[in-house]
């Protein structure tokens, strides 16, 4: 499977939650038009990652349940299902190369957490 690539409205972000109701390493599931995105943060970085929430394998949508963690200095999600590794940077499966999810730009701007709205997915 290969990535998909996401066209973005140019500026367009939308409001997800306040900074303060993202747990540390527990992943959330927001829908942004009609794809849903997982956004994690970090403990050890304070950094936002928003990825698919699709799970290409098991083919559902619940990477936002998955289990956070580090690899070989990459910061993943494992499936909830088949515990494929997900980079969150990337979006790079780490058992299988030829199966990369879509990442979606993310920032907290005045305490709201905001990812870039995806026009279309084009397959």
């Amino acid at each position: 499977m290969e990535a998909v690539d996401v066209m973005l409205e140019a500026e367009s972000w939308e409001n997800i939650c306040g900074t303060g109701n993202l747990i540390e390493n527990i992943g959330i599931c927001v829908l942004v038009g009609d794809i849903q995105i997982a956004i994690f943060r970090l403990s050890n970085e304070d950094t936002l990652f928003a990825i698919d929430n699709y799970d290409p394998f098991s083919d559902t949508n619940v990477l936002s349940r998955g289990v956070v963690g580090d690899l070989k200095g990459q910061p993943v999600v494992a499936s909830p299902i088949y515990k494929q590794h997900f980079n969150l940077k990337t979006g790079q499966c780490l058992e299988d190369a030829s199966v990369k999810l879509t990442t979606y730009p993310v920032r907290t701007v005045n305490g709201l957490v905001q990812v870039a709205k995806p026009l279309t997915k084009i397959v």
